[in-house]
């Protein structure tokens, strides 16, 4: 449905993306993560055919998102910086996206207003954050939109209210083969939500795919051991992270592991643990260059 191709976003000297490449099929839930500043937002600009890139192109359906109204309104963007006019109500808001979006429909708005518990006639500066964020999401679904862009969006939304938009989010993904791109830097959030995750680092994607299968394609292994040894018996293990604490060894194998147990085997361990990375592991292992110099900076 969505195709990013080599895609390259400039702001005079500086550039923000370089060479970003994704794919999100139909149906699909697909999370973006990276720091502050990685870039995720205006990824989502450009998918949205807000910013045109330098270099690359975004396709929806085969055709070019930039300055192609027809299929923009087909898809939504809810940015990070909500903004309603002064005097702006859910109805006057539901009332100008209807003549945007073909496919509004004011019986999926008023039954999502009732599901928040939200006033469609008080003025929505009126709103908290959180509330804010639910009124443009229950906009947004009365949108049925072929896609849907949402930049941190769980943010300030209360725990009750944040399963009741993952569970509308997933009955639109069902109903009628809405796609999803998020960021969000809650990882357990989008562990739980996505079926695909690209994480952000240094202007470009440094890690993409199905979460199930980054998740077992790293393994984190604890090994206990009742004498002391040495690094250096590690060598033939093709490992990273390697520490060592007492008796006690941790590191990481990405790919087949098969090779490394029967070298693991060969130290004889007393305890072998094997455990699959999760999403927030491979995060911080994919950022490990980002780490701070904590004594440079507090001295």
């Amino acid at each position: 449905m969505i195709e990013v191709r080599q895609l390259t976003k400039q702001f005079g000297n500086f550039t923000a993306l370089e060479n970003i490449s994704l794919r999100v099929e139909r149906g699909s839930v697909y999370g973006l993560v990276g720091y502050n500043g990685a870039g995720k937002t205006t990824l989502l600009k450009n998918i949205c055919g807000i910013y045109k890139p330098e270099k690359g192109e975004v396709l929806f359906e085969g055709e070019n998102i930039f300055n192609n109204e027809e299929k923009k309104k087909q898809l939504f963007f809810m940015p990070d910086d909500l903004y309603f006019g002064p005097y702006a109500n859910m109805v006057k808001m539901a009332d100008f996206y209807n003549g945007y979006y073909d496919r509004f429909n004011y019986s999926t708005f008023t039954r999502l207003v009732e599901a928040f518990g939200l006033d469609p006639k008080k003025r929505i500066a009126g709103f908290s954050k959180g509330m804010q964020r639910q009124a443009e999401m229950v906009l947004a679904l009365s949108a049925h939109p072929r896609l849907l862009l949402l930049d941190e969006s769980f943010d300030g939304i209360d725990p009750q209210k944040r399963l009741l938009m993952k569970g509308l989010l997933k009955e639109a993904i069902n109903e009628y083969g809405m796609s999803v791109i998020i960021s969000s830097h809650n990882l357990q959030e989008l562990e739980n939500l996505c079926d695909h995750i690209g994480i952000i680092n240094g202007k470009k994607i440094s890690v993409t795919g199905a979460v199930d299968e980054l998740s077992r394609g790293r393994t984190k292994f604890r090994l206990a051991f009742a004498r002391s040894f040495d690094l250096k018996e590690f060598e033939n293990i093709k490992c990273e992270g390697l520490i060592k604490d007492g008796q006690l060894a941790m590191f990481t194998i990405n790919g087949d592991t098969k090779e490394a147990e029967e070298q693991i085997k060969l130290l004889n361990p007393a305890v072998t643990e094997k455990i699959s990375l999760s999403l927030e592991e491979i995060f911080l292992q994919e950022m490990e260059g980002n780490e701070y110099d904590f004594k440079e900076i507090i001295r």
